[in-house]
């Protein structure tokens, strides 16, 4: 994952009926998958399985622990901070962006993620030791640390082993940090979700300031969805030494499908301020999940489903349009999970886009909705094919130049 880096309305009146619409949507395509991992699905499996993959995940967490086998935290709230390490496995048979749970847990290494072992840390010093330990025994140049803060309606297990697809999938070589606040799970649970995610504000502060006084030598942070809430929230009521600490030791901050009010996201950057690089920010036009969102917030758009690239860039970020990539689930809403395999692909783009604006004059970026490949294939030597536009403000605003 480090090489994923840059240098990267509803009125009143029909509300009710349309929020009714795509609860009732969503519901049914929520329905149609296989049944969701809330209890047993870290049972720890060590039959033997030579050609597969292990990801070790460091865990900080709000969740309640959870004592029934295989689970170890459930969807409810604890009172501050609680950290765990699980080592999982990925079939060699497994397919970019997806996910191959198993039938029925603990599953098979050959065939499906299986979880090869999971324990609780006891303290933050020995989470912070732990994290050292970890990055003392990496090259210089991977000493790096990943950090993934989930979104709305996912389980403990779901978000873990989402992440483990994506570390594992951008073949990311330095220590992954998962962030998990206490989700439920249910669809139905948006206002606790979103409560539960504010509520972890000085818990993920905790979590990123552990992360810059260790000895990472570079910090990548993904956040999907409501989790994007929470990190916004997180970075604009940090200090601002805090703030500048951080930012020093970050390479990329990339938001994905952010379930943030447009207004409320502009709100937060004009409170951080100007950034050393510019946010990423990955859109959708036809997430449902965002337009779920949209309609029990009356009407007002999200920033992951906002049909003006270029406003969006225009305030400092980088737009990876996805609406027309085809993403892992029917709702459209984890497209990022097809990234993780293009992120090499995807930095030589953007760091292009960064060197050849250095050497322009005027607004420098001037250019958007430009095709990838076009890029790639004229300065890299790599095929891919992705149905992305790109968007990026002019230079002034991506430098931070007013």
């Amino acid at each position: 994952m480090r090489n994923f880096s840059v240098s990267l309305s509803a009125s009143g009146r029909h509300f009710s009926f349309r929020g009714a619409g795509l609860v009732l949507g969503l519901a049914l395509l929520l329905a149609a998958c296989a049944s969701r991992p809330e209890t047993g699905a870290l049972v720890v499996n060590d039959k033997p399985a030579d050609d597969a993959t292990t990801h070790d995940i460091m865990i900080a967490t709000t969740r309640e622990r959870d004592e029934r086998p295989g689970t170890y935290f459930n969807g409810e709230r604890t009172q501050g901070l609680d950290y765990a390490e699980a080592v999982i496995s990925v079939p060699p048979s497994h397919k970019a962006s997806q996910i191959e749970w198993p039938e029925t847990f603990p599953g098979n290494p050959e065939k499906d993620f299986v979880t090869r072992s999971a324990h609780y840390i006891d303290s933050q010093a020995a989470f912070r030791n732990r994290l050292n330990q970890r990055l003392a025994k990496l090259p210089g140049k991977d000493r790096a640390t990943f950090l993934f803060i989930h979104g709305y309606n996912t389980l403990f297990a779901e978000g873990l082993y989402r992440f483990t697809q994506f570390v594992h999938d951008a073949n990311f070589p330095g220590v992954p940090v998962l962030f998990t606040w206490a989700s439920r799970g249910k669809l139905t649970d948006y206002v606790y979700d979103l409560n539960s995610a504010l509520a972890a504000r000085s818990a993920l502060e905790k979590t990123l300031n552990d992360m810059v006084r260790s000895n990472t030598q570079g910090i990548v942070i993904l956040a999907h969805s409501m989790g994007n809430q929470l990190l916004m929230e997180t970075i604009r009521q940090m200090s601002p030494q805090d703030r500048a600490a951080l930012f020093r030791k970050v390479e990329t901050i990339v938001l994905a499908s952010p379930d943030i009010d447009i207004d409320v996201f502009k709100e937060q950057l004009r409170r951080i301020g100007k950034l050393r690089e510019p946010l990423i920010i990955l859109t959708s036009t036809d997430d449902k999940a965002l337009r779920f969102s949209e309609a029990i917030a009356g009407g007002k758009q999200r920033v992951g489903s906002y049909a003006d690239d270029k406003e969006l860039a225009d305030l400092g970020t980088v737009v990876l349009n996805l609406t027309e990539l085809s993403g892992p689930d029917a709702i459209n809403h984890n497209k990022f999970a097809e990234l993780a395999q293009y992120a090499p692909e995807l930095r030589s783009v953007l760091s292009q886009r960064s060197l050849g604006a250095q050497s322009t004059s005027g607004n420098g970026f001037e250019q958007s909705g430009t095709d990838l490949k076009s890029f790639v294939s004229s300065t890299a030597q790599v095929a891919i094919t992705l149905p992305i536009s790109l968007v990026t403000a002019p230079l002034s605003l991506v430098t931070g130049g007013n």
